[in-house]
């Protein structure tokens, strides 16, 4: 008899991407609206992705069991 697939969570598709290496990457925050009283630095350090604390790898993993 075959196995339940498991439903991938819908939320956690849109925020995380899986690299090549297995890191998890996601977008900062902090960057959709009013922007121009935001510092410059805040906002050019928040351009970069940010890559998930190996405590939380555990749980999105879980959240997206077919992801790479």
């Amino acid at each position: 008899m075959a196995k339940n697939k498991i439903k991938t969570h819908s939320g956690a598709k849109k925020r995380f991407k899986f690299t090549a290496s297995g890191k998890i990457k996601y977008q900062r925050t902090n960057r959709r609206h009013r922007l121009t009283q935001k510092a410059t630095k805040r906002k050019r350090i928040n351009r970069a992705a940010g890559y998930s604390d190996i405590t939380n790898v555990a749980e999105i993993k879980a959240l997206m069991p077919y992801a790479k």
